[in-house]
């Protein structure tokens, strides 16, 4: 295998978990709730999912363990963001801090006595099954929710102009609500994706920070989704390139390689590839006026 079609499959590997997960966040985001947490909420998924399936043997099993654990973030997410209200930026970050803490702690409990983690074997190409089903759901995503979508046009009123969007009758806050739990789920199994598929184990800090790529792939991406699953294939190529680098005669320091993806990401947002306008209503509380 050459080195250029190890790094093409290794990127495509590693673009699966910022699919799901910028999928979800794409999608709220037009809904005018921004979701830093999406790390905090993969983190979750992984490390449930990596339990689940030590526990049961199943890595199936273990990818239902991750949803459920997503789910429960992201409707912690939700009563913070759409119920009371609170600051969406220090929330997220709160919630990653939370994530990250209680999942070391957790890993030193259960994972000390070299417990396995069954997970997904690669049946076409560099994807396992769990990769495939990924792509599916993002695809079932950019169908249901597109802007020629009666859902998707909603989703996007409640971002535009949320108070607008009430007074003809839209259920601003059952819509954000739902697209937060959406990406609980999209990030849970980003996080089930890089537990049970890539390592079939869960480490500290197993994301390392691929959350903030995906909220970084909607930006660079102009909140439109080919764009933004673009960004996310050449995230994932950037990421892979740490591996490959050697065989394709770049010798690098390995902190560069590390470095390359979140370097990459800050030109993608510096407004250098070109400007982009977010949702009128991104981070903007939505407050019922009285009828």
């Amino acid at each position: 295998m050459s080195a250029f079609v190890e790094l093409a499959e290794g990127g495509v590997r590693l673009a699966v978990p910022l699919l799901l997960a910028s999928a979800g966040e794409l999608v709220s985001e037009r809904a005018g709730v921004l979701i830093l947490s999406v790390e905090g909420m993969m983190l979750t998924g992984a490390f449930a999912g990596a339990v689940g399936a030590s526990m049961t043997g199943s890595p199936w099993a273990g990818v239902g363990f991750a949803l459920v654990a997503g789910l429960l973030a992201a409707l912690l997410q939700a009563v913070l963001s759409v119920t009371l209200r609170a600051d969406q930026i220090v929330t997220g970050i709160a919630a990653n801090a939370l994530a990250l803490g209680g999942t070391t702690y957790g890993a030193r409990l259960f994972f000390t006595d070299g417990r396995s983690v069954p997970g997904f074997e690669p049946v076409l190409g560099p994807l396992t099954v769990l990769g495939y089903v990924g792509l599916a759901v993002v695809a079932a995503i950019g169908l249901l929710l597109s802007r020629r979508t009666g859902y998707g046009l909603a989703v996007d009123a409640a971002g535009a102009d949320a108070v607008a969007a009430d007074r003809t009758g839209l259920p601003v806050a059952a819509i954000r609500y739902g697209v937060v739990l959406l990406t609980g789920l999209t990030s849970a199994l980003a996080g089930a994706q890089l537990a049970l598929a890539e390592v079939h184990a869960f480490t500290d800090n197993l994301t390392a920070g691929v959350g903030y790529l995906a909220v970084v792939a909607v930006i660079a991406g102009r909140w439109r989704a080919w764009p933004t699953a673009v960004a996310c294939l050449f995230f994932g190529i950037a990421q892979a390139l740490q591996f490959t680098a050697p065989l394709l005669g770049l010798h690098l320091p390995t902190a560069v390689l590390v470095m390359s993806p979140y370097l990459i990401a800050l030109v993608a947002v510096s407004g250098l590839v070109g400007s982009s306008r977010a949702p009128a209503g991104l981070t903007v509380p939505f407050h019922r006026e009285s009828r």
